[in-house]
């Protein structure tokens, strides 16, 4: 069973993350589900592309329990996770590069890397029960996802390193006033209020739209991106097995226990 599922609504196509038992963390196995319906619907044509999550949570990034799965030895470690934070980078760049307006319908938390799904999207509408958080400095991984590639722009330099040092948790309000996300509803009404902006994109002239996207996310501006990812998971790698990040996962997979 795919790991994402898509659904046609009004002319967009929905892709709902779909691991709601372990919150929608992320694997290679949900990347690459992803990755695959993002280039199908290359195919469809969509008015609008949707990203949400099935369950409590949007996404709370890479799940820790797949990293200590693979931690036999160094080696097996940073094999699988270069090749997780490989599928989540290109995951984003396909975002970026998608033709039609990208959404993200933010029903509940999103953590670590899914933050970069976030990021990706040119307009997020947030459950008021949900938040962002990096965790990394909790754990010891060094950020990827955009968190250093996409974020500063967003936010500010300076802003963005303090989320990070801190691990400052950013509420709904919060990040709707720093501009990541540009609606907060309950939950009971974010897929219809994704439903009214769907509704006004199909309104006017898709070709508008697709030169608006391919302009503001030019071959350029997508290749500083790419670079700037690369950056983030060679040091992501050179973090992940360490012995500390390695007691880090542990505790933090107690804590949650």
């Amino acid at each position: 069973m795919s790991m994402v599922e898509a659904e046609s609504r009004q002319g967009a196509l929905w892709l709902w993350l779909d691991r709601p038992q372990r919150h929608n963390a992320l694997v290679p196995e949900l990347l690459a589900a992803l990755r695959a319906a993002i280039a199908a619907a290359l195919q469809e044509q969509p008015v609008a592309l949707v990203l949400s999550g099935r369950g409590p949570s949007f996404s709370t990034g890479g799940d820790i329990s797949g990293f200590l799965a693979n931690a036999s030895s160094r080696e097996e470690l940073i094999s699988y996770s270069d090749g997780l934070v490989t599928e989540l980078h290109e995951a984003l760049l396909d975002l970026l590069a998608f033709p039609a307006p990208v959404l993200a319908a933010v029903n509940g938390p999103v953590t670590g890397g899914s933050t970069g799904l976030m990021l990706a999207a040119d307009m997020v509408a947030m459950s008021d029960q949900a938040f962002v958080q990096p965790y990394y400095s909790e754990v010891g991984f060094g950020p990827d996802g955009g968190w250093t590639a996409l974020l500063p722009e967003r936010v500010g330099t300076a802003k963005a390193l303090q989320i990070q040092y801190l691990n400052e948790r950013l509420a709904a309000a919060e990040a709707f006033e720093l501009g990541l996300a540009a609606d907060v509803c309950t939950r009971a009404e974010l897929e219809a209020r994704i439903e009214t902006w769907v509704d006004g994109i199909a309104g006017r002239y898709r070709q508008t739209h697709r030169a608006t996207r391919q302009s503001i996310w030019d071959d350029q501006r997508r290749g500083l991106v790419r670079r700037r990812l690369e950056k983030e998971k060679s040091r992501f790698l050179e973090l992940v097995a360490r012995p500390e990040t390695l007691e880090g996962m542990q505790n933090f997979t107690r804590k949650r226990a």
